[in-house]
């Protein structure tokens, strides 16, 4: 568990400083795939998050978990993101440890934002998100996906 939490701990940071340095964007390339996920994020400078999701890729449906922790941000929201995958050639490239950065706002059934992800493959994922809550959000990500 140590070494999940400093893996984690690692993604923020190297998000923290991409997103800084504008090395996380959205991506260029032409999309692999489409992805949909859905998640609760609470967030009090620090932040947590857990949902699952389904990634469309090569004519087949993939379901996954999503789970991790973040710096940055203050509230609890529902998200639910659609958006493309870059970058994805098989399979067995998606799960795995993503750093990301996030921003968006949440004021009851009214909100939105955005999320960069990239994993050590190149995988990488920009969501269009939808929020229902009380939040604001803007900061770095540590994200573990796996396949169910």
């Amino acid at each position: 568990m140590a070494s999940w939490s400093r893996m984690v701990a690692g993604a923020v940071v190297a998000s923290l400083i991409g997103a800084a340095g504008g090395s996380i964007s959205a991506p260029a390339q032409a999309p692999s795939g489409t992805v949909e996920i859905n998640q609760v994020q609470i967030a009090f400078l620090l932040s947590g998050n857990l949902g699952s999701g389904r990634l469309h890729f090569q004519g087949r449906t993939y379901e996954f978990s999503i789970g991790g922790l973040g710096v940055g941000g203050f509230g609890i929201n529902r998200l639910e993101a659609v958006g493309t995958v870059q970058g994805l050639s098989r399979i067995e490239q998606f799960p795995g440890l993503y750093g990301g950065a996030r921003t968006g706002i949440a004021v009851g059934e009214t909100g939105r934002g955005q999320l960069w992800l990239e994993n050590s493959n190149g995988v990488k994922m920009h969501l269009r998100a939808r929020r229902e809550g009380l939040a604001l959000t803007i900061g770095g990500d540590g994200i573990v996906v796996q396949m169910k």
